[in-house]
């Protein structure tokens, strides 16, 4: 039996984006940060990148889904932790959270948070 777990992960990914319920939001746009956390028991380490998750995919696959305008975070992270699923079937745990910077309503709100998270049955 494999002892390791190992975890790949992306923290505080800058985007703009145009994220939002109202239609405002999605014309003037917003500041976002995101995390995503993959966990996964090690194919190997033999120093290949393919026996690993890739986190330079990982952030493309943020890039894509921030720049596709959708009303809820939820939305959006439910359509990130797709794609890295299909991308890495082997991934037992995935967490995205998205911080929405300056939400737009009365008082000072530093950000919103949104999180999501995918864990295979075992």
């Amino acid at each position: 039996m494999n002892p390791f777990k190992q975890t790949v992960a992306l923290k505080d990914v800058k985007c703009f984006a145009l994220h939002g319920f109202y239609s405002e939001e999605q014309l003037t746009g917003n500041h976002f940060i995101v995390d995503l956390e993959t966990t996964f028991l090690p194919i190997g380490f033999d120093d290949e990148l393919a026996q690993t998750v890739n986190y330079e995919d990982l952030n493309q696959i943020i890039l894509e889904e921030m720049r596709n305008t959708q009303k809820l975070l939820e939305t959006v992270l439910n359509n990130i932790i797709n794609k890295v699923i299909a991308l890495y079937p082997f991934v037992e745990r995935v967490e995205v959270s998205i911080k929405k910077l300056n939400p737009p309503m009365p008082g000072q709100v530093g950000h919103s948070f949104v999180q999501l998270s995918y864990q295979t049955e075992k």
